[in-house]
């Protein structure tokens, strides 16, 4: 009697380790929601935004250290009641310049972030007047990339956005804060 060959070894094959060195450019796009303390009253401001995006990481074990650009359209506004009239604020468009410090976990990356922001604030109130001014402030925040098929990569994050106080409409300042929640789409090269 002939004995049966014995059953061959499984293969695996190990899925490649991805690397998240290199330059990667993207779009952004979300909603953001926060506040305005203008004309003697504070009141909430909200809408969307969307960006273009440069950026660089480094990758050295998991360490993922980068730094990211993006400057984009933003149509978050508000208003309020303020005396015997209406106060409005509005920041028309919204640039960073953040360092990422990432975990790479396989194809993900959790990350914080935080750095520079900067934005154009516009102010009316009713009956007197309209100002506006390019703002500088601070941003911090956090997310996760995933990589996808090829050299796309995929994020969800969030960012805290601080324009701080300034000159607005008849010598009144304005405040300027957001909170963003946005998705995103990287094309590595």
């Amino acid at each position: 009697m002939r004995q049966a060959a014995p059953a061959a070894a499984p293969v695996y094959v190990a899925s490649p380790i991805y690397n998240w060195t290199g330059f990667y450019a993207g779009v952004t796009g979300g909603g953001g929601w926060g506040t305005s303390d203008f004309g003697g009253g504070n009141y909430d401001v909200s809408g969307g935004i969307f960006s273009g995006t440069l950026g660089y990481n480094f990758q050295t074990g998991p360490v993922v250290v980068g730094l990211e650009g993006d400057i984009g359209y933003s149509n978050i506004r508000g208003s309020g009641a303020c005396g015997a009239t209406n106060c409005d604020t509005a920041n028309k468009w919204l640039g960073t310049v953040r360092g990422r410090l990432g975990y790479a976990a396989g194809n993900y990356m959790p990350y914080v972030t935080g750095g520079w922001a900067v934005g154009k604030v516009d102010t009316w109130v009713t009956g007197v007047g309209s100002g506006s001014e390019t703002r500088s402030g601070w941003t911090l925040g956090g997310g996760v990339e995933a990589a996808l098929a090829g050299p796309w990569t995929a994020k969800v994050e969030y960012l805290h956005v601080d324009l701080g106080r300034g000159s607005s409409v008849a010598g009144s300042d304005a405040s300027f804060k957001t909170n963003i929640v946005r998705a995103g789409l990287n094309y590595r090269f």
